[in-house]
């Protein structure tokens, strides 16, 4: 059984690498019935990427080391209905405790950290904390418009929230 837990960091006084102003944190953790290892999997297999992340399609280029510390790779990615190229940058791999990367939506960039931490271990039986924090711009342009803090917020905490659910069932039905 899992257990989401929400927290929204004040982001105020951050800065991101290619953004000016204020950030918008989100910070999301889920308890799997799974161990680290296993979700280290699903976050670093492209195979497995494919298979939890409805959203992406499939590699546009060669995946053999991923995830690699400042390596590009991108992604065919499907935002709603509409087909675009998701940009992924590692920037900090500990396998199978962190992974940081900086990623790209169109113009919505944002920095990704997916952290491991075994919560308990009851014999064969081993919960992993998996956190996600995702800490973006507090406005985007998209397509002629600027998306305002109000709502990248909202697709902000959707997008923690849904991934971890997706990578949670993903792992919990293995086991």
């Amino acid at each position: 059984m899992s257990v989401l837990r929400f927290e929204v960091e004040d982001a105020s006084s951050l800065h991101h690498a290619r953004t000016t102003g204020p950030l918008i944190t989100i910070v999301m953790s889920s308890a799997v019935a799974a161990p680290p290892q296993r979700l280290w999997r699903a976050l670093t297999v492209p195979e497995e990427l494919l298979a939890w992340d409805e959203h992406r399609l499939s590699a546009v280029d060669p995946t053999d080391a991923y995830p690699k510390e400042g390596e590009t790779v991108r992604w065919r990615y499907r935002l709603g209905s509409v087909p675009i190229v998701m940009r992924d940058k590692p920037l900090d791999v500990v396998p199978g405790r962190k992974l940081r990367s900086k990623v790209a939506l169109g113009s919505l960039v944002f920095d990704q950290t997916f952290t491991l931490a075994v919560e308990q271990n009851q014999g064969d039986d081993v919960t992993t904390l998996l956190g996600m924090k995702v800490a973006a711009s507090n406005s985007a342009a998209v397509m002629g418009t600027v998306i305002d803090r109000f709502e990248v917020r909202r697709m902000t905490a959707d997008h923690v929230d849904s991934t971890l659910r997706a990578i949670t069932k993903h792992c919990e039905g293995d086991a």
